[in-house]
């Protein structure tokens, strides 16, 4: 009796990483691809394991070894909608994949599909091709890989009701294919073929020949390939070239393996060994390994820098992949929509050849500019703000069908777009790349070219990359930029629109929003010309969000009311400090109140936590007032703020502030209130409002302001009769 008849279980039911490699192979070899992978799903969190890999290194494929549901790559995509995802190519991979894409800017096709039952899904499976598979899959192709895929998600639901969860096979490579971890097949056990003819053969032969795993280690290498690398054959043995041969330790070198390896395609470069003997390197690269076939280059034909790698058959990549991941790393360090331009202007744009950009956003149905730069007529780009979308130009129709398009020349773009595109601005090439992003339009970039130019595939898809990291940055941007637009109205409408006219006192005031963030606080000022006297307010309420800004009107709006209604200082106070504790906020406000009695030279003050304010004489002489107070508001429902009566003699200037004026991290709180004294001293007897410039200037130029700051100056003036 077997196992599983003795435990009730159906033979067959148990799925390892074996079963697992084995189903991987079968729909490997039914569709003739070159690689593929499964995909395990855990029950207790939405991330997909990649449990086995077959005909590359895992190496490759490290960024997705685990992958959320959410992610933005085909085996995601392809569970979350429960159907098949199929990406024709390298252009189809940087429009609807711009991540991978960047990651992977190579010639491929890849399809993902879910192993899924009627019930439940299990996990994934993608396989691929080199770029030379037709755009399309076949029928048979398609039927292949689904029953293959029904096949093993049977096999799971049946191991899982036997419960008998699936190992993840993460160090075991697909049978049927040479894995990373295994030799590829011909190679012998001391790097020498199989047969004396096929040594002799190889020694024969002029050039340098070696033979890698799909890792890339070498496998086999005859002597003239050791002779060229300046390794004996026993070092290279078992090692990557770029690991065994030091003037190949770069990964420029490496990087060309892995385009050979995933594309599926020959690959040629030219690799300069110091100081100047330059070597032509071909790789032939298949479902078991590479082949390499390694030459002296000529001198007369080797034109690149000795710090590049040159491909014999192509042009050299548009963008390293370095410099790729910095572009991508920069993308997500933009908050607003003019460090988006600014990025692409000052780095993308660069980095592709471009001498100028524009870019337009979408709007209510027409295109508007954003930004724009290296256009010597700046009307040239803005003749296109508020296009609408139906007009017929390459950007609006790159916009509405989400497909690039690249000109070469001034005459194509012409003849398709007379008089419609940005061929009047003294540049001869363009691409019109849409940014797309969560499947919707957000803008169009526009590259301007000074010289006709050749977009190659190589290039478009490229470009079509940096597109969709530039769409996700840019609708990013925007959401930042209208959250601070909704927090500068409310800001702006939660504070004084002006300052009433008091006989007998001088006012000016500032406010400056933080300079990160959403850019709201909780800081407030306001003069209230009650009668008898008038008043003067000022006060911080914790955090920088849409709820202090609430409270802070609030509050506001109750110390006017408590003053109007003839309420003394103290009495404001604590009435305001109820409020704030019976409004239920977990937040805290620190305040400072004014009654105002200019006839007879005098304030009478109360306090909450507030900084001190400053008074200046008219000769000059500062000092912070020491005031007696109490806690801040919406702590204690029984505190009481004792109130303080100051001589305001004609020609003093009081100065209410927020702590964001005067805090900082270098400096200690004390010796901040007594600098900002001394400019008081310095600059007090300017007229008010540039007073106030003066006080917040150092302020109003920070880049990195974290607290809003608010500034509240009061000047008593001559009496009539004195």
């Amino acid at each position: 009796m077997s196992e599983g008849e003795r435990s009730g279980r159906a033979p067959g039911s148990r799925v390892g990483p074996a079963v697992l490699s084995s189903a991987l192979a079968a729909m490997i070899d039914a569709v003739g691809a070159h690689s593929g992978a499964v995909y395990l799903l855990p029950d207790d969190e939405p991330v997909l394991e990649m449990a086995v890999m077959a005909g590359l290194p895992r190496s490759f494929a490290a960024p997705w070894e685990r992958v959320g549901l959410g992610a933005q790559i085909p085996v995601a995509h392809a569970v979350r909608e429960r159907r098949l995802v199929w990406v024709g190519g390298e252009e189809e991979m940087a429009r609807s994949y711009p991540r991978v894409g960047m990651v992977l800017p190579y010639s491929f096709a890849l399809a993902a599909l879910p192993l899924a039952t009627a019930s439940k899904v299990y996990g994934a499976v993608f396989v691929t091709w080199p770029g030379s598979h037709a755009p399309e899959l076949s029928d048979r192709e398609r039927h292949e890989l689904r029953t293959g895929c029904e096949r093993l998600a049977l096999r799971l639901e049946r191991a899982a009701a036997g419960n008998r969860p699936v190992r993840s096979g993460a160090d075991r490579p697909a049978a049927g294919r040479a894995g990373a971890d295994q030799p590829a097949a011909g190679s012998g056990a001391a790097g020498t073929p199989d047969t004396v003819e096929a040594a002799r053969l190889v020694a024969r032969l002029p050039y340098g020949l070696c033979s890698l795993d799909p890792a890339g280690r070498v496998t086999f290498a005859n002597e003239a390939a050791a002779d060229l690398f300046g390794v004996p054959v026993d070092e290279l043995l078992g090692a990557p070239l770029w690991a065994s041969v030091p003037w190949l330790s770069d990964p420029m070198y490496e990087e060309r393996h892995q385009a050979a390896s995933i594309s599926g395609n020959v690959t040629s470069f030219v690799a300069l060994h110091p100081p100047s003997d330059w070597f032509s390197f071909r790789l032939y690269p298949d479902t078991t390994g590479i082949t390499v076939r390694v030459v002296r280059a000529r001198a007369a034909t080797v034109t690149s820098p000795p710090d590049a790698v040159r491909d014999d058959d192509a042009p050299p990549p548009l963008v390293s992949m370095s410099q790729a991941l910095s572009l991508a790393g920069a993308l997500t360090e933009t908050v607003s929509v003019q460090d988006v331009v600014r990025l692409v202007a000052e780095e993308i744009a660069p980095a592709v050849g471009s001498g100028a950009l524009a870019l337009l956003g979408v709007r209510a149905g027409r295109l508007h500019v954003l930004g724009h730069h290296g256009y010597r007529d700046p009307h040239v780009v803005e003749r296109f703000d508020r296009m609408p979308l139906a007009s017929p130009t390459p950007g609006t129709h790159a916009v509405t069908h989400g497909v690039p398009a690249f000109f070469g020349s001034r005459s194509r773009v012409e003849q398709l777009y007379p008089g419609k595109a940005f061929a009047s601005d003294g540049f001869a090439a363009w691409a019109y790349l849409p940014l797309i992003a969560s499947g919707r339009p957000v803008g169009v970039c526009v590259l301007a070219y000074a010289e006709p130019h050749d977009f190659s595939p190589h290039e478009r898809a490229v470009l079509t990359s940096l597109a969709g990291l530039v769409a996700q940055a840019l609708d990013r941007a925007l959401l930042y930029d209208a959250k601070h637009r909704l927090a500068q109205g409310l800001q702006a409408a939660l504070l004084p629109h002006s300052l009433p006219s008091l006989p007998g006192v001088e006012a000016s005031a500032r406010y400056l929003p933080a300079s990160r963030g959403m850019e709201i606080g909780g800081d407030f000022y306001d003069l209230v010309p009650s009668r008898p006297l008038p008043a003067a307010v000022i006060g911080d309420v914790q955090g920088h969000n849409v709820t202090a800004a609430g409270l802070m009107g609030q509050l506001r709006t109750a110390v006017r009311a408590y003053t109007t209604v003839g309420q003394e200082p103290a009495e404001v106070m604590r009435s305001t400090n109820r409020l704030m504790i019976d409004l239920g906020t977990d937040l805290f406000a620190s305040c400072l109140y004014l009654r105002l009695d200019p006839a007879h030279g005098r304030a009478v003050v109360a306090r909450a936590g507030h900084p001190p304010p400053l008074l200046r004489q008219p000769d000059g002489r500062v000092r912070a007032l020491d005031l007696a107070g109490g806690p801040l508001l919406g702590i204690d429902p029984e505190a009481t703020y004792p109130s303080t009566e100051i001589e305001l003699s004609p020609g003093c200037v009081l100065a209410l502030y927020t702590d964001g004026l005067i805090e900082s991290p270098e400096v200690d709180i004390e010796d901040a209130v007594a600098h900002l004294g001394r400019r008081l001293g310095e600059a007090g007897d300017l007229p008010l409002e540039e007073l106030a410039d003066e006080l917040v200037r150092h302020e109003a130029g920070a880049e990195e302001r974290t607290d809003d700051v608010a500034l509240l100056l009061l000047r008593t003036t001559v009496r009539d009769g004195d």
